[in-house]
């Protein structure tokens, strides 16, 4: 062993702990400020108390901002996840001309003109359809905004499947439909299960659309109500934001947690004709 191989090994190790401590550091507060009768910024052992969370549950709407999150979030990934299957079952199977230009297109499209860029027009398109206020039509824009990618990436699970697994089931006499639930889905279901959890993961941290899109308090999701969380003196409430914030990361990594020990996650295809 060389002294350069045990510089570069020493280096190699130090940058680890660095990036892990980079990660670690955050974890640990949002385990243990929550629980600290005298939370802070930083990172020390906690001075154990259940007052936090016995305030935040005072708050008029920490409860109901989280299942307004829940409502938006549910809605937002179900609509993409079965629209992103469809179209990207469609696109697989038929042949049309152009048809791998449109995919990069609605890719490109998707990641070039942000939400930010188009907030404009979308607000005086809710506005003019009466879907200001209305959860269900922010909802709709959010998964309008996820569609693009996740079609691009459900489309490479469904390429995976061999077509003769669909042959056969035409064979049998299986309709279009009963192809596509019964044969194609449950192949490509890891797929599935990847474009369910990032649609909610990206809908679940959504702030700018319902910040802008619903004006009414009691209908704002919990990504919106973390920016109120002040005393009186304008400071961040850190009596109050440790327990939120526990208590709003919590639904993700159950549901990471859960389809990953079910389903498993991959970002491509895993089956080959």
């Amino acid at each position: 062993m060389s002294p350069l191989w045990m510089v570069r090994r020493i280096g190699f190790y130090v940058l680890v702990t660095v990036v892990l401590g980079f990660f670690a550091v955050p974890m640990l507060w949002l385990a243990s400020a929550p629980f600290d009768t005298e939370p802070g910024l930083g990172l020390r052992w906690p001075d154990w108390t259940l007052a936090n969370v016995a305030r935040t549950f005072e708050h008029p709407y920490a409860l109901s901002s989280l299942l307004n999150s829940l409502l938006l979030c549910g809605i937002a990934t179900v609509v993409t996840t079965v629209f992103a299957a469809l179209a990207a079952y469609a696109l697989s199977r038929v042949r049309i001309p152009g048809r791998d230009l449109l995919l990069y297109l609605l890719l490109l499209l998707s990641s070039v003109v942000t939400g930010t860029a188009a907030m404009v027009p979308i607000f005086v398109m809710m506005l003019q359809l009466g879907l200001i206020n209305s959860q269900f039509g922010t909802a709709l824009v959010i998964a309008g905004g996820m569609l693009p990618a996740a079609i691009f990436i459900l489309k490479d699970f469904v390429d995976a499947v061999p077509r003769s697994y669909e042959e056969s089931a035409r064979v049998f006499g299986a309709s279009p439909r009963q192809v596509l639930g019964h044969v194609v889905l449950p192949v490509a279901r890891p797929g599935v299960a990847t474009i369910f959890v990032w649609a909610f993961v990206n809908a679940w941290g959504n702030f700018l659309l319902p910040f802008l899109l619903l004006r009414d308090v009691g209908q704002q999701p919990a990504a919106v109500l973390l920016r109120t969380l002040y005393d009186e003196g304008g400071s961040a409430n850190l009596t109050v934001i440790p327990v939120f914030s526990l208590l709003y990361s919590i639904p993700v990594v159950v549901l990471y947690l859960f389809v990953n020990k079910r389903y498993g996650f991959r970002f491509h295809g895993g089956i080959k004709s």
